[in-house]
């Protein structure tokens, strides 16, 4: 009977372990499911809509093939549409019977003129873009894995002139695993197991049943006195065993020659035991090697419970942020690097493309000193490592405004930056408009969270401020000017007065330097600050206030007051340099640009208008004529 279930125990084993191994070959189906895409008429640009490559759920593998080089780069398809409305492109949408159709878009605006920002001719390449989330690039064939989600499209082209590639597959990973796999190997493993058991049991049940069973041996022979002569007794009288006394009621012992044999039998049966069980346990351990996580049964474990913690309510219609965090660094770090490269090669035209305004200005006088001066430092740079506040405009039309604090987390010796950058249309990259180092002591405000962002506010929208936009640089102006007579003077915080009264200070030390050189009877001294020609760019708190960025202009004129008199620069490089001359006869004007950044609370608020951010610059020397 053991034999009988040794052998259904193999069977069994048999059957449970090759279905778990069928399951993992022969009846395993294809890991992916794919669709190609299919373009009829060729165009520079294609436009592949999101919904396409959500067909099938999973993560999407998009592969592009085409002699020369590939790009490919996905976003908010809105802003997709706005880049290609004046171009000829193919736009890939997701048909009702489960294909895809594919129109081809003719322009809708028109395109931007020659030579204006973003426009390219004869085509615009889509490489280097700042409204991309991402972008890729490879020569002859492209593959990279995305997750889009709603409202998200992928765009695919060459360099904006040359057809973009049309071998286009799109792939969604299949569900392969297998949970019943392990249980079944396992299974197999132990009925195999068990099946081997049976069988070295029936074995070792056949041998003991196998012949007649034997009597014990007979008495032993009494006891003699051992003989030390040397004379051995005759080998065959010891052999022979001696009468037994009837009278004797004694048990003889066996002799160990009859008890040997049953132990040696019983020693050959194990080892061959455990030699039996052992292909059982290398078989079922090789099977367990090969099997996966997706092998197994997945139980989900418990939920834990989330922590409490402190959320934001997405306003109704709210718009979507300008950029998202990645992006932001990626811009950030694009602009750093293109700044740097400037500033090595004094290439003004360079870093016009992404600086405008104030630190545009600041950065072509600095390139006209160094170009003379060559002891002269370059400008500090735009650290990149951390973005510890990114607060980017919540909309979807141009232009857009974000507002980032950067540090760097190796150089301990830069400052952390605060800097406002625009992005005037869908073709043009984001430039700075606003940079100034943050003060030791500042404290930015509550603000919204990147992935919500904020609203630009506008005069309109100002009137809940305790200063309106327009009115931030003018009052500190006047702080500076007119000190604690100003009006204004009690509406900033300690921050501010210090730096209005350092510029007061500087003042003064000019006009004690034309004293100390005998200067002050044939000379005279005028100052002036105003708010700068650039608008001011403020963006709401979460407390109702807003981050004001203003410009201003401070004009410092020194002018002789007699015919004899003239105004002689010395030791003053600067004046030379941007003046190309040693002295002036009717005088100079000295002009520094300051950038600032002002947290501005809102109308009624008990809190004073806090600095956060300043940054000085000379701006130009000019020789009154």
């Amino acid at each position: 009977m053991r034999f009988v279930w040794a052998v259904v125990a193999f069977v069994l084993a048999t059957l449970l372990i090759g279905a778990g191994i069928a399951q993992r070959t022969i009846f395993m189906g294809p890991s992916a499911q794919q669709a190609e895409l299919s373009i009829e008429e060729p165009a520079p640009y294609l436009l592949v809509d999101g919904a396409v490559l959500r067909e099938h759920p999973g993560q999407q593998t998009l592969l592009v093939r085409g002699e020369g080089e590939i790009f490919a780069a996905y976003g908010r398809t809105a802003d997709l549409e706005a880049w290609l409305s004046d171009a000829t492109y193919n736009s890939v949408v997701p048909a009702e019977d489960g294909t895809t159709t594919t129109t081809l878009i003719e322009p809708v605006v028109e395109a931007p003129d020659e030579g204006a920002e973003g426009a390219e001719e004869p085509g615009r390449s889509p490489v280097g873009s700042d409204l991309w989330l991402d972008s890729f690039s490879e020569p002859d064939q492209l593959i990279t894995d995305m997750q889009l989600p709603e409202g998200m499209s992928v765009l695919i082209a060459r360099d904006g002139t040359a057809d973009a590639p049309q071998d286009i597959v799109i792939s969604w990973p299949l569900d392969t695993s297998t949970p019943s796999v392990g249980p079944l190997i396992a299974a197999g493993g132990a009925v195999l197991l068990f099946g081997l058991v049976m069988y070295v049991l029936a074995i070792r049940h056949q041998r003991r049943g196998r012949g007649p069973r034997r009597k014990g041996p007979g008495p032993l022979p009494p006891t003699e006195p051992i003989n030390f002569a040397l004379d051995r007794p005759e080998p065959r009288a010891q052999l022979e065993p001696a009468a037994a006394d009837p009278t004797d009621s004694t048990p003889a012992d066996p002799t160990p020659t009859d008890e040997a044999a049953p132990k040696s039998e019983r020693r050959a049966i194990t080892p061959r035991r455990r030699l039996l069980a052992l292909p059982a346990l290398g078989v079922a351990a090789l099977l367990f090697a090969g099997c996966s996580g997706d092998s197994w049964p997945q139980f989900d474990s418990a939920t834990p419970s989330p922590t409490p913690s402190p959320t934001v309510v997405t306003p109704e219609n709210q718009k979507p942020p300008a950029v998202t965090e990645a992006q932001a660094s990626r811009i950030l770090q694009e602009i750093s690097t293109t700044l740097s490269e400037a500033d090595a090669a004094l290439d003004i035209d360079l870093a016009a493309t992404r600086l405008d305004g104030a630190p545009l200005d600041a950065r072509r006088t600095d390139y006209t000193l160094r170009g003379t001066l060559t002891d002269r430092p370059l400008p500090a740079i735009i650290p990149t490592d951390t973005i510890e506040v990114l607060l980017p405009q919540a909309t979807d039309t141009w232009p857009r405004t974000v507002l980032a604090l950067s540090k760097s987390k190796t150089d301990e010796t830069l400052p952390p930056v605060v800097l406002t950058m625009t992005q005037n249309d869908p073709w043009a990259n984001y430039k700075v408009t606003n940079i100034a180092e943050m003060q030791a002591s500042a404290e930015v405000p509550q603000l919204a969270p990147a992935w919500l962002g904020t609203s630009l506010i506008t005069d309109n929208a100002a009137a809940f401020l305790a200063l309106t936009p327009d009115e931030v640089a003018a009052a500190f102006a006047d702080v500076v000017d007119a000190g604690e007579s100003s009006e204004s003077y009690e509406l900033f915080d300690p921050v501010a007065i210090t730096l209005a009264e350092s510029i007061k200070a500087s003042r003064d030390a000019v006009v004690q330097s034309l004293v100390d050189n005998g200067a002050a009877e044939t000379s005279s001294t005028a100052f002036d600050i105003t708010p700068s020609s650039a608008e001011p760019t403020a963006l709401a708190t979460l407390d109702s206030g807003a981050i004001v960025a203003v410009s201003l202009v401070d004009s410092e004129t020194i002018a002789p007051t007699s015919d004899d008199a003239v105004i002689r620069f010395g030791d003053n490089a600067e004046a030379k340099t941007l003046t190309g001359v040693e002295e002036a006869s009717k005088g100079v004007v000295t002009t520094y640009g300051l950038q600032l950044f002002f947290s501005v609370p809102s109308q009624g608020s008990t809190a004073q208008v806090r600095l956060l951010a300043v940054d000085q610059d000379i701006l130009n020397v000019e020789v009154i004529k």
